[in-house]
C-alpha cells in the first residue's frame, strides 16, 4: 500500500481544468448595535470590506490549495467587476488564459453583509442568459486549447448561463476523445445535460430537484432508487451524494457506500461543495476507488464549513485528519 504521503504528493502532478460560472465574493463586515428608524432592519456601521474569487474561481482555489496547476475557463463580463475578478486571479498566481470578457455579460457579484460572526444580508449582481453564439464559440475554442493540458475536467455549474444545453455534450465529448475524466458539480437548469461524465456530484437537494421527485430525507431505499435512477439517465457509473451533517453517499455501477459526517463546530457552509468536487476531481485524475475519493472528499467539505466565508481548503490540515483517521486503511491494494 502506498502511504498517504505519496498520495498528497502526486496532487502536485495534476493539472485540473475548470469551466463553469465564476463570480466575486465581496463581504463587509460591520458591528450592528440598533434598527434603523427607517425600516425594521439592523444598522451596520462598516470596519472593512474584502473581495474574493468565487464560483467556479473558488474551486479553482481549492485546487490550487491541493498543489494541483490550475486552469480556469468561463465568460464574465467587460465591466469594472470583471477587471476586479482579473485582478484577484493574478493576485492569487492563477491563469488568466481561459477568462474571456464579454461587452454582452455582466459579471456576477455576490455581496455579503455581516455582523457579530452572522451573515445578515447577501445582494447578488448577476445575468442568468445562456452565451451568445459568439461567446460560446470562443469559449469552446479557449476550452480546447486548454484541454491538451489539462488530466481532469470540472464542470462548476451554478446556472449563470456559462454551461448550457448548447455546449455541455460538446465539451464532454471533447474530454472523452482524449481520455480525460470529467466530474460535475450541478445545478438545476442543466442537471440532466451532462450525460456520460466520470463523476455527478449533486446534494441531496439538488438530486430531488433534478429528478423532480420527492421523499423523506431518511427514507434509504427511496434515496438509492433516485441515485439508480440518475446513473441510468445520464449513463455515467460514478454518483457521490453529499448529504450535509449526514455526510456523503457514493455508488458506483456494484458498490454503494455511506460515509458519515466528522463532527465539527459548523460556522459556515458556503463553499464546502467547491471543496468536495475539487477533492474529487484530484482523485478522479489519480484513478482512486470511488469510496476513497468520496471519503476524502467528505473530510474536506467538513474541514472549511470551521470556517467563515467562502475559503478554499487547508491541504496539510487535510492531510492531518486524513491520517488522524487512518484513511488509508480500508484500500490495502492501493497504487498511485
Amino acid at each position: 500500500m502506498h502511504s498517504l504521503e505519496s498520495l498528497f504528493s502526486a496532487f502536485d502532478q495534476l493539472t485540473v481544468l475548470i469551466v463553469g460560472d465564476v463570480m466575486v465574493d465581496a463581504y463587509l463586515w460591520g458591528k450592528s448595535t440598533r434598527l434603523s428608524p427607517e425600516a425594521p432592519v439592523p444598522i451596520v456601521n462598516v470596519l472593512k470590506t474584502e473581495k474574493r474569487l468565487g464560483g467556479a474561481a473558488n474551486v479553482a482555489l481549492n485546487v490550487q490549495a491541493l498543489g494541483a496547476t490550475t486552469l480556469l475557463c468561463s465568460v464574465i463580463g467587460d465591466d469594472k467587476e470583471g477587471q476586479d475578478f482579473i485582478r484577484l486571479l493574478i493576485e492569487k498566481d492563477l491563469s488568466t488564459d481561459g477568462i474571456l470578457q464579454s461587452k454582452g455579460r455582466v459579471t456576477t457579484v455576490k455581496q455579503r453583509v455581516l455582523s457579530g460572526g452572522q451573515q445578515l444580508l447577501r445582494i447578488d449582481s448577476e445575468m442568468e442568459t445562456d452565451l451568445a453564439a459568439d461567446e460560446r464559440l470562443l469559449l469552446l475554442q479557449r476550452y480546447e486549447d486548454l484541454l491538451e493540458r489539462a488530466d481532469v475536467v470540472i464542470f462548476q455549474d451554478y446556472d449563470k448561463g456559462v454551461l448550457n444545453e448548447q455546449n455541455i455534450a460538446h465539451l464532454i465529448a471533447l474530454a472523452r476523445q482524449k481520455g480525460i475524466p470529467t466530474v460535475v458539480d450541478p445545478k438545476k437548469r442543466n442537471f440532466l445535460r451532462y450525460k456520460e461524465c466520470s463523476l455527478f456530484k449533486p446534494n441531496l437537494k439538488e438530486l430531488k430537484e433534478g429528478l423532480k421527485v420527492e421523499f423523506a430525507d431518511t427514507n434509504q431505499d427511496a434515496f438509492e432508487l433516485a441515485v439508480a435512477d440518475l446513473q441510468h439517465r445520464l449513463e455515467t457509473p460514478n454518483i457521490l451524494v453529499t448529504l450535509s451533517e449526514r455526510g456523503v453517499f457514493c455508488a458506483t455501477e456494484t458498490q454503494k457506500t455511506y460515509i458519515r459526517a466528522h463532527l465539527r463546530t459548523i460556522s459556515d457552509v458556503s463553499g464546502a461543495g467547491d471543496t468536495v468536487i475539487s477533492i474529487a476531481a484530484v482523485c478522479m485524475a489519480l484513478n482512486l476507488p470511488l469510496p476513497l475519493l468520496a471519503d476524502l472528499s467528505n473530510l474536506g467539505g467538513g474541514l472549511v464549513c470551521e470556517e467563515i466565508g467562502v475559503v478554499p481548503i487547508d491541504k496539510n490540515k487535510l492531510y492531518q485528519e486524513a491520517q488522524a483517521s487512518k484513511i488509508l486503511t480500508n484500500y490495502p491494494a492501493l497504487t498511485i
